[in-house]
């Protein structure tokens, strides 16, 4: 059936509106404001990604801006902005905006710098504001000549055209100005192309057409399905490795979103020695790698120093050092019970990285528990003025995090208080916390302490647990004191010795002891808050008042009875050492007061440990690299020829009049600056000398 004029005539009506849409759409993406904005949007990104390091760990922006703005700034990507899906759609339609500009604007700029104008009206000439006329004695085939000599001795190429009795000599010289504008445009499209040719495109293209699958679950490499382990011959990749001194690799892992692609490379990096130096404030100074690269195709291998700022090149990749972490360092550990009356330490092995099971009892009723041992640090400089207390900072990732002013800043206060060991332990509520334990007792308020650090979450500070160092500099009598107060006959051996201490005529002693016992016991259980969470408000203090000093003296008993136990001296509290042996009885009955608090069953001592260092290389190839270059080229020469190549058009228009001629110009530029101005004065001079 036929279709009838009317549909006939909708059906045109639509598709010219479609037309129509589609041509306004092309008008938008190529016009001059949208490429601004865009390129506004484009600065103000590059602006956060200079000011803000890109691709740490969760747990350095998480410390830096806390829980809620590492969420907020997380929804936009801002922790990896250069790979950020809104950045690389900028990126694209800055692309087509630039190219539609090009291609519609360059054959008109290359048609008008080829062009002459010569076909400009004789009257038009009168209209420009920078003409010249004048009378010559002259024939009008001698001042034509005399023109177009004087025009090839500026420089000039002209073209003449016969009109009637007259010649119009139409002249231009500067006419490569053009050419800037093309390449500059062509330029920000080629710079922008090496740009997305370097990120994360090409991957992340392979991901939305289903292809590639990235990894959020822990698996050794070797597991890794195919879906998750990206082509050898990718078109471009960064990739990070991780190579602990002594062992060797050849995959590198690719970070997308919140998982990984395996990156397979064409050779093998053994690491033979890592080296590292580090500043007065704890920074490192330096830091480069000793490598071995073995290439399995042909069975041949070379050594090479990687250092920072310079790289090692081979098979078109390119292996930067980018920073260090700890290669699974052996670990020497003292576990000491903090439940219970046994004060048996157990030594305990583990290696970085790694989770080590211990049983907590013994026997039958023995219950396993899990340690993650997260890290080991060597060296921990702190400011320790003012009784601070340490907060480590997050473990080193990139080498921006050493190039800041660590070499200028000096602070006398500043000193190392030697290793830590990093652990996590998660309950039986499934609450996980983090431990920061120092190997070394550091001395605060006086007296030498060990600090005991937990936290539940990565952005909070440490709260830390002083334990009072012993005549050996361990926390060993502490915690024969901590099992002793858990110990019922012991308590009350305690409170008796109190309360023949300390009875008077009116306190029978009986009484006394009781009451004594009664508090240790409460306070073994709950601390302070056991004592004082029953009474009324109104009588809290009075309570804490009398309860305080009955359980610092029965303390002081306890540690007796439990250093005869041990086979050591009493104490004397009368002699030289009697004050600091009241600081470390005042700081144990703190340290008790809070272990209830403590989450966790057991403390983890560091007794000595083996470092094992590991770097953290950077496999790149980045073929636009190349493409980035030429773009810069094609930028040089666009800009050189803008603004300093002026182009400049003449129109000599030369007619007989009786014995003589007329001679008609004008002159016009671009450009109208001072410059122009000065030729235009030579010019019109050159013209009325000319004709004379």
């Amino acid at each position: 059936m036929a279709a009838t004029p009317f549909f006939t005539s909708v059906n045109t009506v639509k598709s010219l509106s479609l037309s129509r849409r589609g041509a306004d759409v092309v008008e938008l993406l190529g016009s001059m404001r949208f490429a601004v904005s865009l390129l506004v949007f484009v600065c103000v990104a590059s602006l956060i990604g200079t000011v803000l390091t890109q691709n740490q760990d969760a747990a350095a922006y998480i410390d830096q801006f806390g829980p809620f703005w590492f969420s907020v700034f997380g929804k936009f990507s801002i922790y990896h902005i250069y790979n950020s899906w809104w950045f690389l759609l900028i990126m694209m339609f800055l692309v087509v905006s630039t190219s539609i500009c090009l291609t519609r604007n360059t054959p008109k700029m290359l048609r008008d710098a080829r062009s002459f104008r010569e076909y400009i009206r004789t009257s038009s000439l009168r209209a420009f504001h920078h003409r010249v006329e004048c009378a010559s004695a002259v024939g009008a085939d001698e001042n034509l000549s005399r023109i177009q000599g004087w025009l090839r001795q500026q420089g000039y190429r002209y073209k003449l055209r016969q009109e009637g009795d007259g010649t119009l000599v139409a002249a231009k010289r500067g006419g490569a100005n053009r050419l800037g504008y093309i390449f500059t445009h062509a330029a920000i499209v080629i710079v922008l192309l090496g740009g997305l040719l370097d990120s994360q495109m090409p991957i992340r293209v392979q991901i939305w057409l289903g292809l590639k699958k990235p990894i959020t679950q822990n698996m050794l490499v070797s597991q890794v399905p195919a879906s998750g382990r990206l082509s050898m011959g990718d078109l471009s990749f960064r990739a990070n490795m991780l190579v602990p001194e002594g062992s060797q690799s050849s995959d590198g892992l690719v970070s997308i979103n919140d998982g990984v692609l395996v990156q397979p490379l064409p050779f093998i990096i053994k690491l033979k020695r890592f080296y590292v130096s580090y500043y007065s404030t704890g920074m490192p100074s330096d830091f480069r790698s000793d490598v071995e690269i073995i290439d399995p195709s042909t069975g041949k291998s070379f050594d090479r120093t990687i250092e920072v700022n310079e790289p090692l090149r081979y098979k078109g990749l390119t292996i930067y050092q980018s920073s260090f972490d700890d290669g699974g360092s052996k670990l020497r550990l003292m576990e000491y019970p903090l439940v219970g009356a046994g004060d048996t330490p157990i030594p305990v092995d583990g290696t970085v990285g790694k989770t080590t099971k211990i049983n907590l009892g013994a026997g039958p009723q023995a219950s396993p528990l899990s340690i993650d041992l997260s890290g080991l640090r060597t060296i921990n400089v702190e400011d320790m003025s003012g009784g601070k207390l340490p907060q480590p900072k997050p473990f080193l990732r990139e080498v921006a995090a050493v190039t800041g002013s660590a070499a200028r800043e000096r602070n006398p206060n500043l000193r190392n208080v030697g290793p830590s060991v990093q652990y996590r332990i998660i309950g039986r509520d499934g609450q996980s916390h983090e431990f920061n334990n120092y190997m070394q007792p550091i001395t605060l308020d006086g007296i030498s302490v060990f600090l005991a650090g937990v936290r539940e979450a990565p952005g909070q500070s440490y709260r830390y647990l002083r334990i009072p160092a012993d005549a050996d500099h361990s926390v060993a009598e502490f915690m024969r004191l901590r099992a002793a107060l858990n110990d019922p006959a012991m308590r009350a051996e305690a409170a008796a010795r109190f309360a023949a201490k300390n009875s008077t005529a009116t306190i029978q002693g009986s009484l006394l002891a009781k009451a004594a016992q009664g508090a240790l016991e409460t306070f073994a259980k709950a601390g302070f808050n056991g004592i004082v969470e029953r009474a009324p408000v109104a009588e809290r203090e009075k309570i804490m008042s009398f309860a305080v000093p009955m359980i610092q003296l029965s303390l002081t008993e306890l540690r007796d009875i439990e250093r005869a136990k041990a086979g050591l001296a009493p104490i004397d509290y009368t002699g030289p050492a009697g004050a600091q042996a009241e600081k470390w009885i005042q700081t144990a009955l703190l340290a008790l007061a809070n272990l209830p608090d403590y989450p966790a069953p057991v403390f983890m001592s560091l007794q000595g440990f083996h470092h094992i260092q590991a770097s953290v290389f950077q496999v790149a190839r980045s073929p636009g690299t190349a493409i980035v270059l030429l773009g810069c080229l094609f930028l040089v020469i666009g800009i050189f020829s803008m603004f300093f190549i002026r182009e400049r058009r003449i129109w000599v228009w030369v007619k007989p009049a009786g014995a003589g001629s007329e001679l008609q110009a004008a002159m016009t530029s671009q450009r109208r600056n001072i410059d122009f101005e000065r030729d235009f004065e030579n010019f019109k001079n050159a013209v009325r000398r000319l004709s004379m």
